[in-house]
């Protein structure tokens, strides 16, 4: 039996309601994406199975981005079939670039497992520049209507995700986080005046850390604030709605979101050689990366468990488990 069928089946499974066709379609743009490592559409057309021309494929690509629309909890339901949490750890974060003039920029919202994170919701922001809280809370909203805050282990993100409205949502739903905060963001300090985050943790040997005693009042909110000054003078401080011994360990782990952009993009499936611009293609685009990437990470697994990844002498593997 074939990848191409092993897939097409699965595919069946949680599309249930989709024509053969299309569930045949998306199974060869996915294995397609293994072959050619681009989505550009003219590439993928090579791959597919048939005697069809490949000008007649390319036509099937494009009739397929544009009729077929994703539901987006289905998308949910495949990836976390994969995954043995009873609850998740969550990292949101962005990624943007240009196409020519036209900004492509999402709004990403995923599930850390091991060295990476996987896509669970997402949204196209037709815009340049950071998302505003209503989009953050439209996209934390959606996985909480699908399955609870109560699945929520925690929240991770960047500087980028902070303001009184956000915090104040967070916290009014019982939702654990771990946020990165700007230096020059005003702390209160133990009598009651305002001081910038960095003041806090200027005089701290590097690469050390310490929490502050007491929460304090960010954003209009009381937060626990633990803080790291770097050998190259940055500092890291992370906001958390509660007091935890291990704040720095958790907040890493919001890098993983980052592996997932790279293996989208440069170190994987190229999603920047899109040159599609209507925001339902483009999230149609998202939604087939997604269950590649998802695809592709666990016969990835499967494939190391029968044939362990070589190690190197640094005791790194060769290649990643995605790779």
């Amino acid at each position: 039996m074939t990848q191409t069928t092993i897939l097409t089946n699965l595919l069946k499974l949680h599309f249930a309601d989709w024509h053969l066709s299309h569930i045949k379609c998306l199974s060869y743009i996915i294995t397609g994406l293994f072959q050619v490592k681009t989505v550009n559409l003219t590439e993928i057309a090579t791959t597919f199975p048939g005697r069809a021309e490949i000008e007649s494929n390319y036509r099937r690509l494009q009739r397929f981005f544009q009729h077929v629309e994703f539901d987006s909890s289905l998308i949910a339901e495949f990836v976390v079939a994969f995954l043995p949490y009873t609850t998740y750890t969550l990292a949101l974060d962005r990624t943007h670039w240009m196409l020519g003039c036209f900004p492509i920029n999402f709004l990403v919202l995923s599930i850390v497992h091991q060295g990476i994170a996987f896509p669970i919701f997402w949204t196209f922001l037709p815009k340049k520049g950071n998302s505003n809280t209503k989009e953050r809370i439209e996209l934390l909203n959606r996985f909480i209507a699908h399955f609870g805050t109560l699945k929520i282990d925690s929240l991770l993100a960047d500087r980028e995700f902070i303001g009184e409205e956000w915090f104040g949502y967070l916290k009014h739903h019982h939702i654990r986080f771990h946020i990165r905060i700007k230096r020059d963001m005003n702390i209160s300090r133990t009598n009651g005046s305002l001081s910038p985050a960095s003041n806090f943790f200027r005089s701290l040997p590097l690469s050390t850390y310490c929490t502050l005693h007491g929460p304090r009042l960010i954003c209009g909110h009381l937060l626990w604030v633990t803080g790291m000054r770097m050998p190259d003078g940055e500092y890291v401080i992370v906001v958390s709605d509660s007091q935890s011994d291990d704040v720095l360990e958790q907040y890493k782990r919001r890098w993983k979101i980052e592996v997932l952009f790279e293996a989208l993009k440069s170190r994987g499936f190229n999603f920047e050689d899109t040159r599609l611009k209507d925001a339902k293609r483009l999230n149609t685009l998202f939604s087939v990366l997604a269950l590649a990437f998802c695809w592709a990470y666990h016969v990835g697994a499967w494939r190391h468990r029968v044939k362990p990844i070589r190690m190197k002498k640094h005791q790194r593997p060769a290649k990643s488990v995605f790779r």
